[in-house]
């Protein structure tokens, strides 16, 4: 289904069932992870954006419903966030994880010096919301064409620059431990930089990749009409 022809999505058993379904999950999700954090002020810091999403998704439901797509890219996302605000991002045992699974360490292998967790959601921020984002401004601005790819990907960048720019007021105004755990930049002085840049290329391959379905669809569907 593509979003072009059908920017608002027909009732059916599946549509209504699966977003309330997604919600209990990520509630039960939510309070594991949020039992016993490492660090209980940073998990309360990172997790206030996290309670503002959940609660403006609830709230627009049934007013500006997404696809099942869009959904399950946002729990996805809201999912593997709260796993790393229980841990704090730079604590997330990845390493100890892939170990025990796989055998192999991402470290050793790819020549890491630092936990790259937090990088990896950045990057996600953007290949992840890209879709929900783009059938927003579908419904909302009913953006069309080239609108449809560059205003998501503008707000995908826009968000991430918010986003660092709240947590340097943060730590400014904690300061100490609290300040470290939260910005999460172990001692990279480009951490803010990379953290924008990879949501913007998470954005920019989310939007190309629909981009090219797009024009794919719209090619074969042209071939079989004519």
């Amino acid at each position: 289904m593509q979003p072009e022809e059908h920017p608002r999505y027909p009732e059916s058993n599946a549509r209504r069932q699966l977003p309330p379904l997604l919600a209990g999950l990520f509630i039960a999700v939510f309070v594991a992870l949020g039992i016993a954090p490492l660090e209980r002020s940073t998990w309360l810091l990172e997790n206030i954006p996290t309670v503002l999403c959940f609660a403006a998704l609830v709230c627009t439901v049934r007013i500006l419903p997404l696809s099942n797509t869009s959904y399950v890219l946002v729990f996805v996302f809201l999912c593997l966030h709260v796993v790393g605000s229980h841990y704090t991002y730079s604590l997330v045992p990845y390493e100890a994880w892939s170990q025990a699974l796989f055998g192999v360490s991402p470290s050793e292998a790819f020549g890491w010096e630092r936990n790259h967790y937090d990088r990896f959601l950045h990057f996600l921020f953007g290949l992840l919301l890209a879709y929900p984002l783009r059938e927003l401004f579908f419904l909302v601005a009913h953006a069309r064409g080239f609108w449809s790819y560059y205003l998501p990907l503008n707000l995908i960048m826009a968000s991430s620059l918010l986003y660092e720019l709240i947590e340097w007021g943060a730590a400014v105004v904690f300061g100490g431990d609290l300040a470290a755990a939260y910005l999460g930049a172990q001692g990279d002085s480009w951490d803010a930089q990379w953290d924008m840049a990879l949501a913007s290329l998470g954005g920019v391959i989310a939007l190309g990749c629909i981009a090219m379905v797009n024009a794919g669809s719209r090619f074969w569907g042209g071939e079989a009409g004519s």
